[in-house]
This record gives C-alpha cells, structure tokens and sequence, in this order.
C-alpha cells in the first residue's frame, strides 16, 4: 500500500522558514497529483498547494501565495513544501495528499485518496 510520510515540521517565529517534506515509503504507484493541505485547531481542513505529477503544474491558496512553493523530485518520488515569510495564522497540522486518478477539484480533500499522518507546523509571534 502506498505510505506517505511528512517530515520538517516544527516551532519558527514570525517571518521564518520551514520546509516540508512527503516520501512514500511504500509501493510505487502511477501518480497524477500531490498535495498540501492543512488543518488549525477547531477549523476543517483546508487547501494549502497542489503540483501535478507529470506536468509540474501548481496552485496554490491565496493565502500562502507568493510565500510557499510546491516542488517534486519525480526520481525519488518525493514531494516538498518550502515555507517563507511564515505568520501566526500558518499554525497548523500539514498533510500531503496523492491521487492516481484525474481530480476534477484538487482544492477539495475529499479528492485524494492518499494521505499522510501530518506534520506539526507552529509559528510563534
């Protein structure tokens, strides 16, 4: 079965950096996009970033635009998420997110069917 599994959380202040990371530890599989999403306390899950596998698309949510980037490493089939200029509200638990099929909304969660145990990311002012 396909594992993912996130690294590089942890506690930054304001205006720092952080950068994450998705492996999948387990069986190889054909993958059309990964994700970041994440999750603050008492609020749903939310859109941080998607990449597509093969074409390098990317989006990203308004509110991580132009800080955070989105990158792959088709090679060691690993997923990344650098996090600049980080703020309070970035406080969060952060999931990648894989699917092997076409999603029509990679911004809903409920699109991937591939998730990781997140990852703890807290920005302290």
């Amino acid at each position: 079965q396909v594992q993912l599994v996130e690294s590089g959380g942890g506690l930054v202040q304001a205006g720092g950096s952080l950068r994450l990371s998705c492996a999948n530890s387990g069986r190889a599989f054909s993958t059309y996009a990964m994700g970041w999403f994440r999750q603050a306390p008492g609020k749903e899950r939310e859109f941080a970033a998607v990449i597509s596998w093969r074409s390098g698309f990317t989006d990203y949510a308004d509110s991580v635009k132009g800080r955070f980037t989105i990158s792959r490493d088709n090679a060691k089939n690993t997923l990344y998420l650098q996090m600049n200029s980080l703020k309070p509200e970035d406080t969060a638990v952060y999931y990648c997110a894989a699917t092997s099929n076409y999603i029509p909304d990679y911004r809903l969660w409920s699109s991937y069917d591939n998730w990781g145990q997140g990852t703890q990311v807290t920005v302290s002012s």
